[in-house]
């Protein structure tokens, strides 16, 4: 952006220098030509002054030409990188995860589309005009000098003005926004149970209190806006009177009254323009102060080294996690270990913390304490660009995207029609994919009801197992399955075992028997940890043996509830 910048800024000076050509014409024929009456002065004078403003007009298209390509780099170059980061904020949920940030950018590509940046640029330029002025005459540059100082004493008290109350404004906006969009991602439940209008009221309400909040805004903005007119004007006129008066006692000649008036338009010309615009240029100001955080984000991230393609060894050690900002530890200390193509149950009951692990073991979240390992390497050092395609993932919540089922299985990359059809029969779901309207080509609309939320987690599975991945990860997968679904499932992790590491977190402990190891959460801590047999034996309260699996932690739940502080 810097060259174009600087391109803009230099057709800016040109376009300034060349707006002296009027003033300089009017000075010269009410100075020279009405004196001498020469008509072949006056066509020299009238040839000049159109070159002038055919480059003015030339330069001034150029220059808006390069605004909107400024606007289409600010655009391109920080949109993607900051949806990478909401994105990322968003998996976590954690912070602003909505699309504020990507608003953000849109203020900012008007910012740099806007009459409010050439005006900036055309400002300083203003000093230039003034300087002219006095060396025609020095009263008159002095009364150009005080109207200039005027008129940035109202374009100042603009911004003390309506500073704080557009960032109010913006903040309230975006808060009645995000709310609307958080209900239309429940509007099936508001329909159903008759909320609309409640929902509708509370958007309502923070809708009126944006108003509310903006109407003193464009109040003060218009009447600062035409005060600002009012005034050039009365600068303009008592500028003329000055010259007027200068010429009467002999001070000054009619062209230096006329050349100084225009002049004097011109530089206040940008003035009256920031004023007028102002509401842009500040909302990119705002918009630049909280993206810069994010962009200076982006700039600390270092290019990582590829590490080899992992072979599935999965740990974590003594993992510890409490939410940004919380007093509530989720996880307490819980450790695992699975060999590749292992394979383990997480049990527990609701809010005991088995999603709260899974986010972790695929990296999402970081610990805050202890660490999760894959094939010896801190998961956080791998990038997700690097890791994605050797791990699959289906969360509690299944989502499909917007797309075709192929697209969708194929985690919306190229299409390889082979390895999309090999996951579907791994997943058990390629039958089910051919029989609807249009098999792996029909489109899927989130919001439609073309798929049952069984057919929708059966598809997830297999966007889970696309490339063969050496780690898959399932949390629920049999929360909306029936009973074809359940065994289909189960066939599944009978074919992943021995060849992927797989951790699969269930209410239903029929899953249990394709595992080789279970851990049984509870209140955040690990209370049951070995292979499955000594878990289920623990659960039952059956003793277990010695020759259970190395390093197994079987800790029975009653001898748990006894210790202090349990």
């Amino acid at each position: 952006m810097k060259s174009l910048l600087r391109t803009v800024a230099g057709f800016s000076a040109v376009i300034n220098l060349l707006w002296l050509a009027p003033a300089l014409f009017s000075l010269q024929v009410f100075d020279r030509v009405l004196t001498s009456q020469s008509t072949e002065t006056l066509l020299v004078l009238m040839l000049g002054l159109a070159v002038a403003l055919v480059l003015v007009g030339a330069l001034d298209y150029l220059r808006g030409r390069l605004q909107g390509v400024l606007g289409n780099i600010v655009n391109d170059a920080m949109a993607p990188e900051i949806a990478r980061l909401t994105l990322a904020v968003a998996s976590r949920r954690q912070g602003n995860s909505n699309g504020e940030a990507l608003r953000d950018v849109g203020r900012l590509r008007n910012l740099f589309s806007s009459q409010g940046i050439v005006a900036l640029m055309d400002a300083p330029w203003a000093l230039i005009f003034l300087i002219v002025i006095a060396v025609a005459n020095l009263w008159l540059g002095l009364a150009a000098l005080i109207s200039g100082l005027l008129m940035l004493g109202l374009a100042y008290a603009n911004d003390r003005m309506t500073r704080q109350a557009i960032e109010k404004v913006q903040r309230e906006a975006g808060g009645a926004q995000r709310y609307l969009e958080q209900a239309m991602t429940n509007a099936e439940v508001a329909q159903a149970m008759g909320m609309a209008d409640a929902l509708i009221g509370r958007w309502n309400a923070q809708s009126a209190k944006v108003a509310e909040v903006q109407e003193p805004v464009a109040q003060k903005s218009v009447a600062m806006a035409s005060v600002t007119r009012i005034a050039r004007q009365l600068v303009q006129v008592a500028m003329t009177a000055l010259g007027a008066y200068l010429v009467i006692i002999g001070q000054a000649t009619p062209g230096i009254l006329i050349a100084s008036s225009m002049l004097l338009g011109r530089a206040l010309q940008p003035i009256e323009q920031i004023v007028g615009s102002w509401r842009v240029l500040a909302e990119g100001r705002l918009a630049w102060s909280r993206l810069n955080p994010l962009m200076a984000q982006a700039a600390l991230r270092q290019p990582q080294m590829p590490l080899p393609a992992p072979a599935g060894q999965l740990a974590a050690h003594n993992v510890v996690f409490r939410p940004q900002g919380s007093d509530r530890t989720l996880l307490m200390g819980v450790s695992l270990r699975l060999e590749p193509g292992e394979s383990l149950a997480v049990l527990g009951p609701s809010g005991a913390g088995k999603s709260t692990l899974i986010r972790l073991l695929i990296g999402i979240w970081t610990p805050t304490s202890g660490n999760v390992r894959l094939d010896g390497a801190d998961l956080a050092k791998w990038s997700r660009e690097q890791i994605g395609p050797h791990l699959g993932y289906m969360p509690q919540d299944v989502e499909l995207f917007t797309g075709t089922i192929a697209e969708n299985i194929a985690r919306l990359g190229p299409v390889d029609s082979g390895r999309v059809v090999d996951a579907a029969k791994l997943a058990n779901v390629h039958e089910l994919i051919l029989g609807l309207p249009e098999g792996y080509d029909t489109v899927v609309d989130p919001n439609a009801a073309l798929l049952s939320p069984g057919q929708r987690q059966r598809i997830a599975l297999a966007r889970a197992l696309y490339g063969n991945p050496k780690v898959v990860i399932l949390d629920e997968p049999n929360a909306n399955l029936d009973g074809a679904g359940e065994m289909a499932l189960a066939d599944t992790l009978r074919k992943l075992q021995g060849s992927t590491t797989v951790v699969v977190v269930t209410h239903r402990q029929n899953l249990t028997q394709h595992v080789n190891k279970m851990l049984v959460i509870d209140g955040g801590r690990a209370v049951h940890y070995g292979s499955t047999q000594e878990v289920l034996a623990a659960l039952r309260g059956t003793p277990t043996t010695a020759g259970g699996a190395a390093g197994a932690q079987v800790v029975p739940i009653a001898a748990r509830s006894a210790q202090p502080g349990a």
